[in-house]
């Protein structure tokens, strides 16, 4: 993971939709992370990618990039470190020379009453999942060009909360809409466009669809059933390429109808 590459300069007669780009993807040593990095490498990204804890679990991630013909470095950084946040976009920025898409991914949560959820958790998870994506997009600003994209990973309980003990998530994934509508406007006039992703249930090790509380969560959606982390990765992909040039200030659900 320590072998400089150099993203070239993208061309017209690139076979992938993202040739020539590069991506930062944090949190993304495992499910919808992992799957989002390897879509957009897939589709010829060079990406970089941060992990809060697990080497193995990002160096896997980076050696299936690489056996499939990509370019990956994953670089270890704290969502809820602020210098980290920062540090982190510098590096990827950096390492491949040029960055263009940064995906806001990285976040935590704690569920339960709310009258019971410590102080240090409420900063914790509000750290992660507002502040981070915050700093992240104002140091990936300055690097951004014309054609820039910043996509975050918030939540379909942003939306909708069915069931108690998600007030401290929920809040937290629903000051993205806020930040992402804020900045479009603010970005937009450099050509750089600032979308939204609402996952609904999705089977990772996380949240499986086979776990203790799946039934529950499929049936709220319309489609009676769970969701791939290559649904979010797809979307996410169509936002980072040319698909996504006219779509900035957006909320997209990708949840099978849970906020039908």
């Amino acid at each position: 993971m320590d072998t400089k590459t150099t993203a070239p300069a993208p061309t017209a007669s690139g076979t992938r939709p993202l040739a020539g780009r590069a991506a930062l993807v944090t949190g993304a040593s495992r499910g919808i992370g992992a799957a989002i990095a390897e879509r957009l490498a897939a589709d010829g990204a060079a990406v970089a990618l941060t992990y809060h804890s697990r080497d193995d679990r990002a160096a896997e991630v980076v050696k299936r990039i690489e056996e499939a013909g990509g370019r990956a470095w994953a670089v270890r950084a704290d969502a809820a470190d602020p210098e980290a946040v920062r540090t982190s976009v510098a590096a990827a920025a950096d390492r491949f020379g040029r960055l263009d898409i940064l995906v806001n991914n990285a976040g935590t949560g704690v569920l339960g009453p709310f009258e019971g959820i410590a102080t240090a958790d409420v900063d914790r998870v509000l750290a992660t999942n507002v502040r981070a994506p915050f700093l992240a997009a104002q140091a990936a600003a300055a690097h951004l060009a014309e054609g820039g994209r910043i996509i975050s990973i918030g939540s379909c309980m942003a939306d909708r909360a069915p069931f108690p003990g998600g007030s401290l998530y929920a809040m937290s994934k629903a000051a993205l809409a806020g930040l992402t509508k804020a900045l479009a406007r603010e970005l937009g006039p450099r050509g750089i466009t600032v979308n939204l992703v609402h996952p609904g249930p999705i089977d990772t090790d996380m949240n499986p669809a086979d776990g203790p509380g799946a039934a529950p969560q499929a049936a709220l959606t319309a489609l009676g059933s769970y969701g791939e982390p290559g649904d979010v990765a797809a979307t996410v992909a169509h936002l980072a390429g040319d698909g996504g040039r006219y779509i900035t200030g957006a909320a997209i659900a990708v949840d099978g109808g849970f906020g039908a």
